[in-house]
């Protein structure tokens, strides 16, 4: 999948103003109709949610795995996203996953079993059946 066909669904850029991000690279998603948003001068803080997010999909699965292929990665990454964001405790939540399970489990009658993503890199807990 190359960039045309990922255009339709890619509505902004926001990049720092780093001297990379030239004009002609601004311009190859101009022509596609996307907005450039550039992060505001001296303010080293405000791409720090992308930056954690790159850290946590580099230490807790990119860096535990021989990458074969751009669609081996897109494969890793997109298990890794949905893990991210419906199984993964967040700490902002207490600790509690984004999507929790419904109600609250006696453990002492039900059983946990453990599911492994991608072959046991990531581990959730759920209800056994």
């Amino acid at each position: 999948m190359d960039l045309s066909e990922r255009m339709a669904t890619v509505k902004f850029l926001i990049h720092d103003r780093d001297t990379k991000f030239t004009a002609a690279f601004d311009q190859v998603f101009l022509s596609q109709d996307c907005r450039i948003i550039r992060t505001p001068v001296r303010a080293p803080r405000a791409n720090a949610i992308c930056e954690r997010w790159i850290g946590s999909a580099r230490r807790e699965c990119l860096d535990r795995l021989l990458i074969l292929g751009e669609r081996h990665c897109r494969a890793v990454l997109r298990a890794y996203v949905d893990h991210y964001n419906r199984g993964r405790p967040h700490r902002s939540l207490d600790y509690s996953p984004p999507t929790p399970a419904n109600g609250l489990v006696d453990l002492t009658k039900h059983r946990i079993e453990r599911r492994p993503i991608l072959g046991g890199i990531i581990n959730e807990s759920c209800r056994a059946a």
